[in-house]
């Protein structure tokens, strides 16, 4: 199998159309190492990571696996994070980046780490400071490209205009919550993104395993991010959150895919997507999702698809944009067609 290439950003990087997050490696080698030749073989030369993912196992677990392809894949690791107990153990500080960087480079057994994000805003850092300690980590060797993740648009754009004004190194990728379910990115972060020719690597596609096919409207297996998980609890929760999975599952059947693969199909169908990032415990699990690449989304469908779930709402009050009643439409139309 081989997936498409998209380019990341303006690096001159080729990036495969689907990315393999690694949050679930760490305590099972074996099921690792399978759903990594599963993405191998599938063209994934994408592998996402962070510092606090089990407690550093994560890292460890793709430092081991990648040592022979370290060439051919694209490497990437986040910090901000706590990972220990002190009040300096964690986010954006160059106190912090700089030690978090290096433990990150032993973890995963390389020199140095193809994209670093961010990986939340730091609203007691200076921004100017936080993008100095990653350039100078850049002109050292240890990043070549910086990303960040679970950021709003006007915190991207103005990392972008800080960078610019000093000049300091580039964001080049976010990584943003999206799927069906969730869909704030639609209104900001991803014109922002394609505004600035920015990479765009969403986590989340099945949000949670709401859109895995297991859950409905009185459905809730004994296991999973959802019944275990009170962040995911939370987040996804919403009662109108599993009339939509129980609707997607019956709208999967009705196309012949898994849910799963459709998920991710849609996701990755938006036009400033560059690769969804997959999550799986198994390589039974990583499967359909990587089947989302033989679905042919096409402009009607993902549509179709989209009208499932309310659409958020635009950046400005002006909710007519976009209807016949936009005095954008007003002004196109015809001279005497009123």
């Amino acid at each position: 199998m081989s997936l498409p290439l998209r380019w990341l950003a303006d690096t001159g990087v080729q990036v495969s159309s689907l990315a393999l997050g690694t949050m679930g490696f760490g305590s099972d080698p074996e099921a690792d190492a399978a759903m990594y030749a599963a993405a191998r073989d599938a063209g994934i030369n994408f592998f996402d990571c962070a510092d606090v993912y089990d407690g550093g196992a994560s890292e460890r677990s793709l430092g081991e696996l990648v040592r022979d392809d370290r060439d051919q894949i694209v490497l990437c690791t986040k910090a901000y994070f706590p990972t220990g107990p002190g009040p300096n153990d964690r986010g954006s500080s160059r106190y912090h980046l700089v030690r978090a960087v290096e433990a990150s480079l032993q973890r995963l057994q390389t020199d140095r780490i193809d994209l670093f994000f961010l990986h939340r805003f730091d609203d007691h850092a200076s921004l100017e400071r936080t993008l100095r300690a990653v350039d100078h980590l850049v002109a050292q060797g240890k990043i070549l490209y910086v990303g960040l993740s679970n950021v709003a648009a006007w915190q991207a754009q103005a990392a972008l205009g800080t960078a610019a004004l000093h000049g300091l190194e580039g964001i080049v990728a976010l990584q943003p919550m999206y799927n069906l379910a969730k869909r704030q990115a639609e209104s900001e972060i991803l014109p922002m993104a394609q505004a600035n020719g920015l990479a765009v690597f969403p986590y989340g596609p099945l949000g949670g395993g709401l859109l895995s096919g297991r859950y409905g409207r009185t459905e809730r297996p004994d296991d999973g991010r959802l019944v275990a998980n009170p962040m995911y609890a939370t987040r996804y929760g919403d009662e109108a959150n599993y009339d939509l999975a129980e609707r997607w599952r019956a709208k999967a059947q009705q196309l012949g895919v898994h849910p799963v693969s459709l998920a991710v199909a849609w996701v990755a169908s938006h036009p400033a997507v560059t690769a969804p990032l997959l999550g799986a415990r198994t390589v039974e699990q990583l499967r359909p999702a990587l089947a989302a690449a033989d679905i042919d989304m096409t402009p009607a469908l993902r549509a179709e698809l989209s009208a499932m779930s309310p659409a958020p709402a635009p950046a400005t009050d002006r909710n007519e944009e976009g209807s016949a009643a936009s005095y954008s439409a007003v002004l196109t139309e015809k001279p005497g067609s009123r």
